[in-house]
């Protein structure tokens, strides 16, 4: 008798179906009824020059070599799509219709591990050993997608318990053509130049985006003792771009660890412009907060990525957030402080390192709309247009999924003074439950490589449960500016989404 599982092979599927075909011949001539089964679409042509991003068919989510990991072993898991080196895959071939699978990010390949052949054993990448557990062949499913069947066990590649969370377990499985077990293979080329999707990096809170020189430019919070940026030639690319360390904190005495909210500004020093990099940091304690300070590295050169030297302490108590206002020439230091509540603070500079007066308070968190999961004012970010200066601000705790954007409009001629800032009544950006889009704040802007366009960078959640956390990514879009001049942000963009790509690149 044929065997009773779904993972019938190939030839003998050929035999099945011939043998429906008769069956349905014989009782179509006796009288009877009977309905022929659709046959799968055929499996895409494999280019093995080429790279695929792998799309679950049940979770819409991408096959993801997880935490960005380069080591064997490391797990194999799915997440967001976000086309990011980790998400990228060759099919190298491997003779008689099999397929090593590797990742453009870690040169490994798709194993089981322990060459196991039991149900639930987990998919991890490793080096090449050309082993029958590092070979899969492609079977046809229907609407295009295909399934990779295991070499070694027979088994196929599968989201464990049909999940559609992000980091959902790919584990091997039997064969049942199941939609957790169908990928779409989506390659990467031409047809997507001059685009992008968000996030265009993932684990990346409290980004800062500038276009420098034909470059993208990208630091975002690592939460450790480094300051890291990358670099691309494309807004795209800077989400399969690597990370490059710029400056160790480890040993720093009055901030060694738990770096946050970098921001790298182009400013004029006694040696000409330079690049000053201002950042949180404060002691590795479990309690954290009452240790974060501000400080500035300068560049020794007018190149973003460095090399750095450390400049400056800015204050000796809790502060958060830092940046740069400019207004008639002068420069003020933004941050966060805690004066009751946590409010915006700003202190004029005598030079891009150096404070130059007392600290004052700007706005605090009055409105229920900068209330919600707790009383927040932060991530102060200079916004000018048409003459007008603003300060667009986050809104709430960051642990809730209401973080949202507030806007002051400098009305007056002190900045200094709290008067002379008007707070917008409601919030001008925040989250959209039907975009899946949560908490989105702790902005910057840049400008397109034209100089045409305006654009905000930003951190979002993709869940309503998502906290103050390394899993905030970071996200971009395009905004105009409405009749009275201030910035129309629109709504939040939902991860996946193809967007046009900032104009001039």
């Amino acid at each position: 008798m044929p065997p009773t599982s779904l993972a019938l092979p190939r030839e003998r599927r050929r035999h099945r179906r011939a043998g429906l075909l008769l069956a349905v011949l014989a009782l179509l001539l006796c009288g009877g009824t009977a309905v022929v089964p659709q046959q799968a679409a055929a499996a895409p042509a494999v280019d093995t020059d080429a790279w695929y991003v792998l799309v679950n068919r049940n979770s819409g989510k991408a096959l993801d070599v997880y935490d960005l990991a380069t080591h064997d072993g490391a797990e194999i898991v799915q997440w967001t799509r976000n086309d990011g080196a980790w998400q990228q895959w060759q099919f190298v071939d491997a003779g008689d219709g099999y397929y090593q699978v590797r990742s453009r990010h870690s040169g490994k390949y798709l194993d089981v591990l322990d060459s196991s052949t039991a149900d639930g054993a987990a998919i991890v990448q490793w080096a090449d050993e050309g082993r029958a557990s590092q070979q899969f062949r492609l079977e046809e499913s229907a609407g295009g997608a295909v399934r990779l069947i295991n070499r070694n066990s027979g088994k196929a590649l599968d989201v464990l318990d049909f999940s559609t969370e992000d980091g959902g377990r790919v584990v091997q499985w039997p064969d049942l053509d199941g939609a957790n077990q169908q990928w779409q293979m989506i390659e990467l080329g031409g047809g997507t130049a001059g685009t992008f999707t968000n996030p265009i990096k993932r684990n990346g809170p409290d980004p800062w985006l500038q276009y420098h020189d034909g470059y993208y430019y990208l630091a975002t919070t690592t939460w450790n003792s480094t300051i890291t940026m990358r670099r691309s030639e494309t807004l795209s690319g800077l989400a399969s771009a690597q990370d490059t360390v710029l400056f160790d904190l480890s040993g720093m005495p009055n901030g060694c660890c738990n770096m946050w909210a970098p921001e790298f500004h182009l400013l004029d020093g006694p040696n000409g412009p330079r690049w000053y990099l201002y950042y949180v940091a404060g002691q590795n304690v479990p309690d954290f907060n009452p240790t974060q300070r501000l400080h500035v590295l300068e560049s020794e050169g007018t190149d973003p990525m460095g090399p750095y030297h450390f400049k400056a302490d800015l204050g000796n108590d809790w502060q958060l957030d830092p940046s740069i206002l400019t207004v008639d020439g002068e420069l003020y230091l933004l941050g966060s402080i805690h004066d009751g509540t946590q409010s915006l603070s700003i202190t004029p500079l005598s030079n891009p390192w150096t404070l130059g007066g007392q600290r004052r308070t700007i706005s605090s968190p009055t409105l229920p709309w900068e209330q919600q999961s707790g009383a927040v004012n932060e991530g102060a970010e200079a916004l000018y247009h048409d003459g007008r200066i603003m300060i667009v601000y986050s809104a709430s705790a960051c642990w809730g999924p209401d973080y949202k954007l507030g806007l002051l409009t400098l009305t007056g001629s002190d900045p200094l003074n709290r008067d002379h800032w008007t707070k917008h009544p409601d919030p001008v950006f925040e989250r959209d439950d039907a975009a899946g889009v949560f908490a989105p704040g702790h902005n910057g802007f840049f400008t397109s490589p034209d100089g045409t366009e305006d654009w905000i960078v930003y951190h979002a959640n993709d869940s309503a449960g998502g906290g103050c956390d390394m899993n905030r990514s970071t996200r971009a879009q395009r905004f105009t500016w409405n009749d009275d001049g201030t910035p129309d942000f629109g709504t939040p963009v939902p991860t996946g989404v193809e967007l046009p790509a900032p104009s001039g690149e």
